[in-house]
C-alpha cells in the first residue's frame, strides 16, 4: 500500500486494512477508497467522524461550510 497517495483502490485497501487504519490513526491522514478510479468513500480519523456526527452529519457540515465560504 502506498500511504503517500490519498486515493486507495478498494481491493488494495482491503488487503492492507491494518496498515491503512494505522496511517489514518497515527498520521491523521484521510484516504479515499476508489473503485474504477472514482472516489467512493473516505476513511478519516475517528475524532473527525465524531465531530461530523456531533454537527448533525455530513449534509449539515456541508451546509455549514457553504455558508462560511
Amino acid at each position: 500500500m502506498n500511504t503517500e497517495s490519498e486515493d486507495q483502490p478498494i481491493a488494495e485497501a482491503r488487503a492492507n486494512l491494518s496498515e491503512l487504519m494505522s496511517a489514518v490513526k497515527l498520521l491523521r491522514r484521510t484516504y479515499y477508497l476508489t473503485s474504477r478510479g472514482k472516489r467512493q468513500v473516505a476513511v478519516v480519523p475517528a475524532e473527525l467522524g465524531e465531530a461530523i456526527t456531533a454537527a448533525g452529519g455530513p449534509d449539515a457540515v456541508l451546509a455549514i461550510l457553504a455558508k462560511e465560504g
